[in-house]
Formats: C-alpha cells, structure tokens, sequence
C-alpha cells in the first residue's frame, strides 16, 4: 500500500481546518496509508530582521530534514514550484508509485518557508497557485487533491 507522509510546520487551532483534515484522511484511507507529522514552528522574533527570518528557516527546516524517511519521493510545496492539473497531478502519483517508490512525503514550510538546502533536496517542487495562503489551509488543499487524484486514477466520481 502507498505510504504517504505529509511533514508540516505549525500547529492547527482552528477547528474547522482540524475537521477538513480528519474528514479528508477518513476518506484518503481507502487509498492509501496517510501520516501527518506536525513539526512545532519557531517563534519570530520582533522586528524580524534578515538574519533572524534565515535562522528561523534554517531551524525549521532542519526539523524537517530530520523526519524525511529514507528512500521517499520528496515533494516540497513551493511557490516556485509546478503547477498540475488536478488530472496531471493524478498521474504524476501514480508514475511515482509504479516507477519509483511507494513511499511519497510532502512538505510544508512554516510562514517564512523552506531552506534553499532543503528545497534542493527534494526530488520535486510543486505550487498549487502563485497566489500565498495561510500554510494551515495549504494541508486542506493537498488532502483534497490526493483524495481527488485517486478517485481519478481509479475512475470513481467525483465533484468537478
């Protein structure tokens, strides 16, 4: 069964956002076996100068790093990134998982994001808009697009 990790800075308080999650990965279960790992995000000093918003990264980050499992397809989420179709992104899993692995872990900065040196690391960036969205809301959107993707790759009907 495909292994799925999503690593994310932050806490979620909000509970609406909290119900979004357990109902996507109640339905995601079917699929495959998703994990959220939470990682604490760093406290931003006040005023926020360049060195302290590159220290915050570079500690988040390297929490990150060290909850990556070995031998995963890393896929950090990046403004930088590709932008898919929901169709695409379908299809991108299943070429991961047919020809690459059966473990997947996405990533999710804090609200400063992700080292350079980590972003490097992974084997993918990938951006759902150009548009910033709080990172807690970014979990919903990566829930209902992996739960989007296999109902496509399965031919199952779905919402359009």
């Amino acid at each position: 069964m495909l292994h799925i990790e999503i690593i994310c800075v932050g806490k979620l308080k909000e509970s609406y956002l909290k119900d979004a999650i357990a109902e996507y990965s109640k339905r995601l279960s079917k699929y495959c076996y998703c994990k959220i790992i939470e990682l604490p995000d760093e406290k931003l000093p006040t005023p926020l100068c360049e060195a302290d918003k590159n220290k915050v990264i570079e500690k988040e980050s390297n929490n990150i790093l060290n909850h990556i499992k070995e031998n995963s397809y890393v896929i950090a989420l990046d403004l930088k990134g590709k932008q898919y179709s929901s169709e695409e992104f379908s299809e991108k899993l299943s070429n991961i998982t047919l020809n690459e692995n059966s473990h997947i872990t996405f990533l999710i900065g804090g609200t400063l994001g992700i080292s350079k040196e980590l972003l490097a690391k992974a084997n993918e960036l990938i951006c759902f808009s150009k548009m910033t969205f709080p990172h807690q809301l970014i979990r919903v959107f990566l829930l209902e697009q992996l739960f989007r993707s296999f109902k496509i790759q399965n031919n199952e009907t779905y919402h359009r």
